[in-house]
């Protein structure tokens, strides 16, 4: 009679079958996600939050609606879940504003801190910094950096950069950001007269870099557009944290907005994201991105990231639009529909 394996055998051959897998799926597969289409923050008040974005900050409405019923719920994995949205635009980017009718879920603490691995915030470009900086002070914006911090000539990525963080009025962390002639993306440098121009990207804190690329790039198939530190006192008080030494790896896909990956090498006092964290909890926010292939579902699986919607009800079931959360909590929505910013849940 043979033996039967030890158990560690069979979980290194059940690891080795699994890598296998995700290496035998199509390479369109590899690179299934077309585009990061935009950002949806929760939150308190959608009247309230639509006249601070489109006064404050200039974005324009392009649709609002009401969304409810079975198939909202199952995506957003919150049983009962009707919300109010906006759909707004900034230049080529899309914003999303949703309130959660029902079930309303928790405020963002006081003592939340831009090392919380909860952190999420956008960064929307302007044209010019004192001018978009007064533009806040005059609607008595929070701040949540001391002031607009012109990041230093010695860091080749960042040098000559400018860049403020303040909060929406549910104390969601926005970012402005100044690129000069040669840095950030060309189409910054365009002439215009407007001052808020679009969003550039999302920044996200991670415990680990190496980790959370493993899940934007091999598993999402977002490509690395720029690595580097960022450390020093005007990083401190951009930050509003003391000590502060960042690790900033941007990944991108062929559209959209870039992911920002920010781990804090220094101090390491940063909090986890609550691990009863849902969508319609305020802290929450969702990247949205486009994606070509369902084959990235099973991507997905195999490299066991923690679905946030609801499985299906049946195995003929098939979702065309899936959330889940990054190896930190970070929802990420997966819409497998026709390229639209428009598409309803239910």
């Amino acid at each position: 009679m043979k033996r039967p394996y030890p158990l560690v055998v069979v979980r290194r051959l059940v690891a080795v079958l699994l890598a296998a897998a995700v290496l035998a799926l199509p390479a369109r597969a590899q690179l299934a996600v077309s585009a990061v289409d935009r950002v949806s923050i929760t939150v308190g008040d959608l009247d309230r939050s639509i006249q601070f974005f489109t006064q404050t900050l200039d974005c324009q409405i392009v649709e609002r609606r009401e969304i409810g019923g079975e198939a909202a719920e199952r995506l957003l994995g919150v049983f009962g879940a009707r919300c109010e949205t906006a759909l707004l635009s900034l230049g080529s980017e899309h914003i999303e504003l949703v309130e959660f009718v029902a079930p309303v879920g928790r405020p963002i603490p006081d003592d939340a801190r831009s090392d919380d691995r909860s952190f999420q915030h956008i960064a929307i470009v302007v044209s010019d910094m004192d001018r978009a900086y007064q533009r806040l002070r005059d609607h008595r914006v929070r701040h949540a950096s001391t002031a607009p911090q012109r990041l230093p000539d010695w860091n080749p990525n960042a040098g000559g950069v400018e860049a403020f963080y303040f909060k929406d009025p549910d104390g969601h962390a926005l970012e402005l950001i100044y690129f000069p002639p040669g840095k950030g993306d060309p189409r910054w440098q365009a002439s215009t007269e407007a001052l808020f121009l679009g969003v550039d990207h999302t920044a996200i804190v991670v415990a680990d870099t190496n980790r959370s690329v493993e899940f934007y790039r091999d598993q999402l198939g977002m490509t690395i557009a720029g690595a580097g530190e960022n450390y020093g006192p005007e990083q401190e008080r951009l930050n509003a944290v003391f000590g502060a030494h960042l690790r900033i790896t941007t990944l991108r896909a062929p559209g959209g907005p870039g992911v920002e990956l920010l781990e804090y090498l220094a101090p390491s006092t940063g909090r986890d994201m609550p691990a009863d964290t849902r969508v319609n909890d305020i802290w929450s926010w969702r990247t949205v991105v486009q994606a070509n292939d369902p084959a990235i579902l099973a991507a997905l699986r195999a490299g066991r990231a923690r679905w946030l919607s609801a499985g299906p009800r049946s195995p003929d079931d098939r979702a065309d639009r899936v959330i889940v959360a990054d190896p930190d909590g970070h929802a990420v929505e997966i819409d497998l529909s026709a390229p639209s910013t428009n598409d309803d849940a239910d």
